[in-house]
């Protein structure tokens, strides 16, 4: 169902950067499940550039009963940006929710002017993809902007308005890439470094996407994907607790 977004984002990236791979644990790139009725395989690609550190994103395909695509892009330390994150999950033909966001990794009223009021006529283009949902998971006012897409919807409008958003919202994000100044003193550096850290330890502890990997291909595996690859600067919260 969001191959289309999947070939959209590869085509994008190697049109407008020059990527050079980077590599994935293991293990961790490809896994097929047969576990329950339908078998899943989950397939990840990992690159970088200049701008952008980590560029990641993954697909779950498990036929009729789940279609997941998630992403998210790291710009390189030296540039303040948000993080582009994408998670488009449909599970049968009737559920399906979308989150599209400019991750900020500061909540300040300066950081908010310069990197989150950019996207509010965009984000005033499509009002039935910001839906009011409850976050079970997560803390709406952390990592998230408050002009996020945030909606269920039907697979028609994934098709047609979700994708739509979806390019804009990487045009714009594009956009403000290339118009970023990168950060010279090394402090203002140091400070990306740990709010990146910092997005990575808060994500791997509440990714609700854990149980679903270990319903389909097992614990220690998710674990490994989680940990090593989806939010490698994390660290596993048994290992943080030996180490304090």
């Amino acid at each position: 169902m969001y191959k289309p977004f999947l070939e959209f984002l590869e085509a994008e990236l190697f049109r407008q950067f020059d990527l050079q791979s980077r590599s994935i644990p293991p293990g961790l790139e490809l896994n097929v499940s047969e576990r329950g009725r339908h078998p899943a395989t989950i397939r990840s690609w990992c690159y970088q550039c200049r701008d952008l550190r980590k560029i990641r994103y993954t697909y779950i395909d498990a036929g009729k009963s789940a279609q997941i695509f998630n992403s998210v892009i790291y710009p390189s330390h030296c540039y303040d940006l948000p993080l582009l994150g994408i998670d488009f999950l449909s599970f049968g033909s009737v559920k399906n929710l979308i989150v599209l966001d400019f991750q900020p990794l500061f909540q300040d009223e300066v950081y908010q002017q310069k990197y989150i009021e950019p996207l509010k006529q965009l984000h005033e283009r499509y009002p039935d993809l910001s839906q009011d949902l409850e976050m079970k998971f997560y803390d709406a006012n952390q990592y998230f902007s408050k002009f996020l897409l945030f909606a269920k919807t039907d697979a028609e409008t994934v098709a047609t308005r979700v994708f739509t958003a979806f390019q804009d919202y990487l045009s714009l994000y594009w956009k403000m890439l290339a118009q970023a100044e990168p950060l010279t003193d090394q402090k203002d550096i140091e400070r990306i470094i740990k709010a990146q850290k910092d997005y990575d330890q808060y994500s791997a502890e509440r990714d609700p996407a854990s149980g679903l990997f270990s319903s389909y291909f097992g614990h220690e595996w998710s674990e490994r994907f989680l940990y090593e690859f989806l939010f490698e600067d994390a660290v596993p919260l048994a290992v943080g607790a030996v180490k304090g």
